[in-house]
């Protein structure tokens, strides 16, 4: 809770679970990426997806970009600002609390051994 709580005092961008969502999606998965197919795996409609991408775009973390071989087709690609916006937050999650040597809420902990086993 406390790298959430530093993060939100550092002044970066803050983005909806959405934009988010949307910013991890492209970055964690083999493009190339359309409107429809973000919108699909998210499960959302493609208005959602191109409000997130509008604001996405103007902090730079995403990019529009026109498939050279088809002019119709318009692809979200990645930008060197998003990947560095990412590589921050998660340092920001590491440098937590320890909270990393926890499980995630809804994880569970090991089991501790039982010395007769």
């Amino acid at each position: 809770m406390r790298a959430l709580i530093e993060y939100v005092r550092s002044g970066e961008p803050d983005l909806t679970n959405r934009q988010m969502a949307l910013l991890m999606l492209v970055y964690q998965t083999p493009g190339p990426h359309t409107v429809r197919g973000l919108a699909k795996a998210l499960g959302v409609s493609k208005p959602v997806v191109t409000r997130a991408l509008n604001t996405l775009g103007a902090l730079g973390y995403l990019r529009r970009e026109r498939d050279q071989d088809d002019r119709r087709n318009v692809f979200v690609v990645r930008t060197n600002d998003g990947a560095n916006f990412l590589e921050g937050f998660k340092r920001y999650l590491r440098a937590g609390d320890g909270s990393e040597q926890r499980p995630f809420i809804g994880q569970r902990e090991k089991e501790p051994a039982f010395a007769g086993r």
